[in-house]
């Protein structure tokens, strides 16, 4: 299963965002600050991968039709979005 190339690079912005997110909460630790500011990058950071994961997903299963393997592929893919829940 290939996925467009728009399409990944949609997935990689989110991914480095998700990544500056995740430098500056280190820097928030070590700087000491307080929990629940951390707290909050934290799950800004985590629904950022979600949103990456579940785009990475969608976009496979819509272009799971267009391939002759597509029916093992859509069940690797809903059996990947299954484990994100």
């Amino acid at each position: 299963m290939e996925i467009p190339a728009p399409e990944i690079d949609s997935v990689k912005k989110r991914l480095a965002r998700a990544q500056g997110q995740l430098g500056g909460i280190i820097k928030m630790l070590e700087e000491g600050r307080e929990c629940t500011d951390v707290l909050t990058q934290l799950a800004a950071a985590n629904s950022a991968i979600s949103r990456a994961a579940f785009s990475l997903i969608a976009s496979g299963i819509a272009n799971c039709a267009s391939n002759e393997e597509g029916d093992a592929d859509r069940a690797k893919l809903e059996k990947a979005f299954l484990s994100l829940s």
